[in-house]
């Protein structure tokens, strides 16, 4: 079972809010990180991600927010549908056209 299914929206928020909160609190992010994963019964890494995730969303780290990560795949899926209609007008276009010289009567 994937991470994103595990947890819940508001399970995962509750655990970045809590890291942000309490990072002062221990010698490095990665400890409270630790700590508060062990409370949540998550891995470490998963909670960093989490953690990672929101600093972006938030313009704390440069990098893709989720909305344009969501938005660069949609249009990625949607550029790859074109190319897949071009090539397909593009052989019929080809198809027709030797039909058409098929057809002519030679002199």
């Amino acid at each position: 079972m994937s991470t994103a299914n595990r947890y819940s929206p508001e399970v995962r928020e509750r655990a970045v809010r809590l890291v942000f909160e309490h990072r002062d609190e221990y010698d490095s992010e990665w400890a409270a990180i630790g700590s508060i994963a062990d409370k949540f019964g998550c891995s470490t890494e998963t909670l960093r991600n989490w953690v990672r995730k929101a600093e972006r969303d938030s313009g704390q780290r440069p990098g893709l927010t989720s909305a344009q990560a969501d938005e660069l795949k949609e249009l990625r899926r949607e550029v790859k549908e074109l190319r897949r209609a071009n090539e397909i007008l593009r052989k019929a276009s080809a198809y027709f056209a030797q039909a058409e010289l098929d057809r002519r009567p030679q002199r």
